[in-house]
């Protein structure tokens, strides 16, 4: 293996936000042998958004400079659920909504990552093969004063919220699977850093070499404001239709577009640097580069075929006020199913009930071109024409 220290960690560093510690990967990476670089995901939903590939784009570097990739489908710790962030208790998954999500996450990261370079592995093949005294010895590596000290714990601790014994035991395994894996490297969002620190901790205890961490930003959604969540409605679906991944980044703020560009892209650092001078000095339309980015992520997910039409459609119905072919339709019956927030939600154009109100209440809500601020009166039967903000549309029938 070829190194070249300062090249290496001149992409490692792309975008990232902790990384512990410098020298010491230097040091690793100076041995001229490929690394193993970890990175674990519970398979806790089935579909993957922009906001989770930017720790896959950072495992793609890794494989880019010739290491050792692990993708680490935590079917074991899936069902212990992770309360990093939480301020309860998280439920627990299946076994059989484990099983199933994680099918469903293989599928969709091999997009970004080289298959041939990835090693999957799921953390029931050591956690679920230990008994109880096998347990209460790793607990025994773990304060609990040490526990209390992460943020989200030590929150709930003080605030009177229960914390069960179990969601101690989540940090402890994640970290262990740093021992099993002998990990040189772990990488995760920032929510992660206390759980990644455990597993360092964890591989001294057992006598290995520490693990180096990288911790990676969390995405902002398109509001530009909040992170990347289904739940919130700000999210792009790498699993979505060509035309609406294409359609949901032109609506990107021009600012937020540079850092899409700068954690999602395979672009360099040098190019995004001279279209952004282009921006500045008036030599390019921030429009214009802005499409070069939905292209290449439509491309990504779909093909360069499938984001040709879209970047088409797209210029076809926002540039003529024209409403897409392959528009949604929906069919509600007159009464309550037939006002603007039921069937907004019900249509799947909002993610949720409130957020069709929040967006009816932002004047974002045209009916055949007629602004509607009423969320709440139902609809008279009939064919309407229904555009959400600038991007989303609906045929919608009422009977």
């Amino acid at each position: 293996m070829t190194v070249d220290i300062d090249a290496q960690m001149q992409l490692i560093k792309r975008g990232i936000v902790d990384l512990i510690d410098e020298a010491d990967l230097r040091k690793k990476i100076a041995r001229g042998k490929p690394l193993t670089v970890k990175v674990g995901f519970d398979p806790t939903a089935p579909d993957l958004h922009l906001g989770h590939t930017v720790v896959l784009h950072k495992m793609r570097h890794f494989q880019e400079l010739g290491h050792n990739v692990v993708f680490l489908i935590g079917d074991f710790t899936g069902r212990i659920g992770d309360p990093s962030g939480r301020s309860d208790t998280r439920p627990p998954l299946t076994e059989e909504q484990v099983k199933a999500n994680a099918e469903t996450y293989k599928r969709q990261v091999f997009k970004i990552l080289d298959p041939e370079k990835t090693t999957v592995e799921f953390n029931s093949h050591w956690l679920g093969a230990m008994n109880a005294a096998d347990f209460i010895r790793l607990t025994s590596r773990y304060t609990v004063a040490r526990m209390l000290e992460r943020d989200d714990f030590e929150k709930r601790y003080q605030g009177n919220q229960p914390i069960a014994i179990h969601e101690f035991m989540y940090p402890l395994c994640q970290g262990y699977d740093s021992v099993a894996l002998k990990a040189d490297v772990e990488m995760g969002g920032t929510d992660q850093r206390f759980n990644l620190l455990v597993g360092r901790h964890l591989q001294s205890q057992y006598g290995q070499e520490p693990q180096c961490i990288i911790t990676v930003p969390l995405l902002e959604g398109l509001d530009g404001i909040k992170k990347m969540s289904k739940s919130l409605g700000n999210y792009i679906g790498i699993d979505e239709p060509a035309s609406q991944i294409f359609g949901k980044v032109m609506s990107v703020s021009d600012t937020l577009m540079w850092r899409y560009y700068e954690l999602i892209s395979t672009r360099s650092l040098e190019e995004i640097a001279a279209l952004r001078a282009d921006v500045e000095n008036g030599t390019r339309h921030p429009k214009a580069v802005k499409e070069a980015l939905a292209f290449e992520l439509t491309a990504r997910y779909h093909s360069e075929e499938a984001a040709h039409v879209a970047q088409q459609e797209f210029n076809a119905v926002f540039a003529k006020g024209g409403v897409p072919e392959d528009a949604p339709t929906h069919l509600c019956k007159n009464g309550e199913a037939s006002t603007p927030v039921a069937f907004l939600a019900d249509s799947g154009l909002t993610a949720s009930r409130g957020e069709a109100r929040r967006l009816v209440a932002q004047k974002a809500l045209t009916i055949d071109d007629t602004p509607c601020e009423d969320g709440a009166t139902p609809l008279a039967p009939g064919e309407y024409v229904v555009k959400l903000g600038k991007k989303r549309f609906l045929r919608l029938t009422v009977q």
